[in-house]
This record gives structure tokens, sequence and C-alpha cells, in this order.
């Protein structure tokens, strides 16, 4: 009875690992499409609302869902604190809550040379520059789906069949 509830126990185990892979794969292009629209609204609070940058980053904290709304809030308190540069505030903010999203290096980098950018020119062309960063975004998303299509279900599966194999080998 003990070696059936220990060998249902790991196939649960590996399973529920599987299905977290497989959700991670499911919310990068979710939080992709995220970081678009926040973008989008960032440009509009700053180009067509004349918004400072810290109060355009504070009401999007407010519309965002986790851990976009994180980034943008300890974003816009780092430059409300005024210690450092709008460039070094992004960095530092982008790496303290990089860690909790599902996204990659590759939207890591976007981001950072986004960041390095922002707050250094005029109105239009830091709007040229959100608007660059949302096409590499468009482009990350679109390999994101690729990536999800491909690869979700396998993962899913694999953790069960690893579960299964373990359970085998030690029977």
């Amino acid at each position: 009875m003990m070696k059936v509830l220990g060998a249902l126990l790991i196939v649960m185990a590996t399973t529920w690992a599987g299905f977290e892979a497989a959700k991670r794969l499911s919310e990068r292009p979710r939080q992709l499409r995220q970081l678009k629209t926040a973008l989008q609204s960032l440009e509009a609070e700053i180009v067509y609302g004349l918004t400072p940058l810290n109060e355009a980053c504070m009401h999007l904290a407010g519309q965002l869902p986790k851990p976009l709304t994180w980034f943008f809030e300890t974003f816009a308190k780092r430059l409300n604190e005024g210690e450092k540069s709008v460039p070094e505030a992004w960095n530092q903010s982008l790496e303290e809550v990089w860690r909790l999203s599902s996204l990659r290096q590759g939207e890591f980098e976007v981001m950072k040379q986004f960041g390095a950018t922002l707050g250094r020119h005029d109105r239009d062309h830091q709007q040229k520059q959100i608007r660059l960063t949302i096409a590499h975004l468009e482009r990350e998303e679109a390999e994101a789906k690729d990536e999800q299509v491909r690869y979700e279900k396998m993962v899913k599966s694999l953790g069960f069949l690893a579960g299964l194999l373990i359970v085998i080998l030690f029977i």
C-alpha cells in the first residue's frame, strides 16, 4: 500500500512540475502583451498627456497586473527619491522585478536598451523609442507564442511520463 501511495505521489509531483513549466510558457506571451500595452499607455501619458515620468508610471502601476505593477511602482518610487538618474532607476527596478516575471533575457535586453534612452530626449524622439521598443516586443511575443504552441503540450506530457519512469525504475 505504501509503494502505491509513494508511486502516486511521485507521478502527481512530476505532473504538477510539468504543468508549472507549461504555465510559464503560456505566461510569457501574456506578459509581453501586457508590457506592450503598458508602453503604449506610457507613450500616451508622456506625449499626449504631458505627464511627468514618475506620475505616468504611478498611473500605470494602478492599471497593470503583477508583476508589471511592481516594476512601475518601484521605478516611480526611485524617481521620486531623486537620487538616481532615470536610466539607473529603470535598470535597478528592472533587475529587481524581472526575476518575478516569466519574461526572458531577450525582453530584458530590449527593456534595458529602452531604459537607456528614457528621459534623455524630447517627446517626439521618446515616442519613436517607445514605438521601436514595442516593435521589438512584438517580435519577442511572436516567438513566445510559437514556443508555447510547440512545447506546452509536450512539457505537460513529459512531467507525467517522467513520473511514470521514476516509478518504474523504483519497482
